[in-house]
């Protein structure tokens, strides 16, 4: 699995890591994120799934009006990280096949509405099969030049590649917080 440390501790670019990487490597990288998702919630009960951790840093300044502040269950952490995957794919895949960066292609399962392991399971596995098929939307070869720059200042342009890893990097960034969740979840059970 790539290892993203480098684009959090701001020692390289996200381009940078992802260079040299084609479609082949990203669904392999996929897989082995999914797989390692899958994995930290195998242990995990329908309490779990629920269980409101502590969560001192907590901080989504784009929650909805009163939310910026609670601390996320494992059932929010998993639709957040899979839809941002899946946006990420989307959009990769649209670079690829030379289609202008038009705007975000978002859309998160309501949070609340996940309450047990089952729909966990379930939601990873319909994320898995949209970003898998999303690469396979790529042509031979992809359209590498075509690029868009986010708006956050600073930022450098996305390829096709580097913009289907962001959505790997985001993913990797709440492992750590799905590994929390669950060891609250079981030292309190």
């Amino acid at each position: 699995m790539l290892d993203f440390q480098s684009v959090r501790d701001k020692k390289t670019s996200l381009q940078e890591l992802v260079s040299g990487l084609d479609r082949d490597d990203l669904h392999r990288e996929l897989n082995e994120m999914y797989d390692r998702i899958e994995g930290l919630i195998a242990v995990c009960t329908d309490s779990d799934i629920t269980f409101e951790p502590a969560d001192d840093k907590a901080d989504d300044p784009y929650a909805a009006k009163g939310e910026e502040s609670i601390s996320w269950t494992l059932g929010h952490v998993i639709v957040h990280l899979t839809a941002s995957m899946e946006e990420s794919a989307s959009l990769a895949s649209e670079l690829a096949r030379g289609v202008e960066f038009h705007g975000r292609s978002r859309w998160e399962v309501p949070w609340r509405e996940v309450t047990t392991v089952q729909q966990c399971r379930d939601r990873m596995k319909e994320s898995r099969r949209m970003c898998l098929a999303s690469l396979e939307m790529w042509p031979d070869p992809p359209h590498l030049e075509n690029t868009y720059t986010p708006a956050a200042r600073g930022a450098l342009p996305h390829t096709c590649i580097s913009r289907f890893a962001s959505g790997l990097k985001h993913a990797s960034d709440h492992l750590g917080q799905i590994e929390e969740i669950v060891r609250q979840a079981k030292a309190v059970a």
